[in-house]
């Protein structure tokens, strides 16, 4: 299997499918739109300086199919020489697809049932809801030595107490 990718000015994409249609080739792809980028055809940035955005074709195909896939870019890129299409094709790949074995089943472990409680103790009760950390626990109130004398308010203590 061959791996293309065929990297073009978005202005140029359906002449490329239509030449692929009329050829008889390139039924499969997978579509990228939107790609922006800098190549030997310029800035493809999408904003207000460079406005002008390029779309990837990724076509997995036999080697007899590759070669009539480049005679159609090659035909369009002849039309539009200045679009920037450029065509790159990865070594070949086995062609046959590559099985992973089973994952093993899950062990499930054995649950044991708990003992019951003696009948003397009464069972405890959780609070699904109560804190799990000590630090979610608020600290107990401070003790003063001054627990029962009268508070008064700042600024009003005389200075013999």
């Amino acid at each position: 299997m061959i791996r293309l990718e065929i990297i073009a000015n978005h202005s140029v994409e359906e002449n490329i499918l239509e030449e692929f249609h009329n050829m008889s080739v390139g039924a499969f792809y997978t579509k990228i739109p939107g790609v922006l980028g800098v190549g030997t055809s310029g800035p493809r940035m999408g904003d207000a300086v460079w406005p002008e955005e390029n779309f990837v074709l990724v076509i997995w195909c036999e080697k007899s199919e590759a070669a009539i896939i480049e005679q159609a870019v090659a035909n369009v890129k002849e039309k539009f020489p200045d679009e920037g299409i450029k065509v790159f094709k990865l070594n070949d790949a086995p062609s046959q697809q590559v099985y992973l074995p089973p994952p093993p089943p899950i062990q499930t472990p054995q649950v044991q049932a708990p003992k019951a409680a003696p009948a003397t103790e009464q069972p405890a009760t959780v609070d699904p809801f109560a804190p799990t950390s000590s630090l979610a626990t608020p600290p107990p109130p401070a003790v003063h030595a001054e627990k029962n004398q009268e508070k008064k308010p700042l600024g009003m203590e005389s200075e013999n107490s």
